[in-house]
């Protein structure tokens, strides 16, 4: 099959790679970046642990082409972070105990992380609603509902100088 060159920013970092037309953005980023924060659940889109964020937008990886991402600008988890000072979501999935075994942290995080974008000031039950296309297993959810209430407040309050 006849790769093609595809161009990407990758949190933040611009990539040139040639892929396979089929090969999927979750198996570019984890084989050919390196980048392995997303992980592979139910490969069918319903599990949203490879959830990573494309132009804007929650994306599940597993059924994303990488050749769709030309141009793109891609968010993982491992972008959340800034300068080793952790990010909101990921400060809030710390403090309020979001997470047990960890294996939808990431895609929790970053469907937290544009959920936040797209509702600054979410209530409870609308938090319940956006994040709903990601799943645990071990949680039961009301710490990462939590987690995601702390991130909220921390992302409003006025940055220091």
């Amino acid at each position: 099959m006849t790769k093609k060159l595809i161009t990407v920013s990758v949190n933040g970092k611009k990539e040139e790679k040639a892929v396979e037309p089929r090969t999927l953005l979750i198996h570019f980023l984890r084989e050919e970046l390196n980048l392995t924060g997303a992980h592979i659940g139910c490969e069918t889109s319903h599990c949203g642990v490879c959830t990573v964020d494309i132009d804007g937008q929650s994306v599940k990886s597993c059924t994303h082409l990488a050749i769709q991402c030309d141009g793109s600008e891609v968010l993982t988890v491992e972008g959340l972070a800034n300068k080793g000072v952790l990010h909101a979501v990921q400060e809030g999935f710390y403090k309020e105990h979001g997470l047990q075994c960890g294996f939808c942290t990431p895609g929790m995080l970053m469907r937290a992380y544009r959920f936040l974008q797209e509702n600054p000031n979410p209530s409870e039950d609308e938090i319940r609603h956006g994040m709903s296309g990601n799943l645990c297993r071990c949680t039961g959810y009301q710490n990462i509902i939590k987690a995601v209430q702390y991130a909220a407040k921390k992302l409003q309050e006025p940055v220091a100088a």
